[in-house]
């Protein structure tokens, strides 16, 4: 199911979306043959994966070509300990269309998705979590859903994670709805689409954490782009294991979003 917001240009600081029963009219899940985009990027913030990333780029690269005729595929390694680059590299080179980018230490969730679309080349930019959790098959009903938005967001219609996981999340987008005046179905569900033009990396202020899922959306919104909402399917974690959820990630989060909010409301 996808559901649609759109917005136009205002004069005013307010991002208010409408609330999830005004989005406005279902729209039926693409079914039809996908829509074919000049370029895209597709990219993985990746920490300590070793276990996933070969599978994650195999998946990439299959469903890709249903997309857009030229492509690219980027690793955001984000100092892993591990050989999650090694194996990643190895892939690279021996096909151009893959390519990893590395930071020698770890500087978190959000500097690694700032890295990816700094990176990134394609007219759209697509990003999803290097955990294996998600499919690649699911991205061409999104690309279809992007029309004329600037955005398209996804929601798990069955997050495979445990209770603790979910209550985090529900209590962190009660949080940015507060503050930032927005509501989305699934605020860090990590299978998001984006035209290149709606994302001011300039800007950014967001620091390690997963506050920078919040101002991604923000500032689009703020810019005068519509989005969408599609429902994707979320895969257990087969292998490695998730740190998202660690007290200092979750401090640091709660940190940037009152730092953004400061900063939105001054500017």
């Amino acid at each position: 199911m996808c559901h649609s917001h759109r917005r136009t240009n205002g004069s005013g600081p307010s991002i208010r979306a409408q609330p999830v029963s005004d989005w406005g009219t279902d729209l039926q899940q693409a079914s039809d043959a996908p829509k074919q985009w000049t370029s895209i990027s597709v990219f993985f913030p990746c920490h300590n994966e070793e276990e996933n990333v070969e599978q994650v780029i195999d998946n990439a690269l299959e469903h890709l070509p249903a997309v857009a005729d030229d492509f690219e595929v980027l690793i955001v390694n984000d100092g892993s300990a591990d050989d999650t680059a090694v194996r990643a590299r190895a892939i690279a080179e021996n096909d151009s269309r893959v390519r990893v980018v590395s930071h020698p230490t770890n500087l978190g969730y959000g500097r690694a998705l700032r890295t990816g679309f700094e990176s990134a080349t394609g007219d759209l930019i697509f990003c999803a979590d290097g955990d294996g959790q998600f499919s690649l098959a699911d991205l061409p009903q999104v690309v279809n859903a992007l029309d004329d938005h600037g955005f398209v967001l996804g929601y798990r219609i069955n997050r495979a994670d445990p209770f603790y996981r979910r209550l985090n999340a529900w209590l962190w987008g009660l949080s940015v709805r507060v503050l930032l005046g927005f509501r989305v179905r699934d605020l860090d569900c990590g299978f998001k689409l984006y035209r290149r033009e709606a994302v001011p990396v300039e800007d950014f202020i967001s620091g390690r954490g997963a506050a920078i899922s919040a101002e991604l959306i923000a500032r689009a919104l703020r810019g005068g782009f519509s989005f969408t909402q599609v429902g994707v399917t979320h895969y257990p974690r087969q292998a490695g294991v998730q740190s998202g959820n660690s007290p200092k990630v979750i401090l640091n989060s709660f940190l940037d979003i009152i730092q953004l909010w400061r900063g939105l409301r001054s500017s």
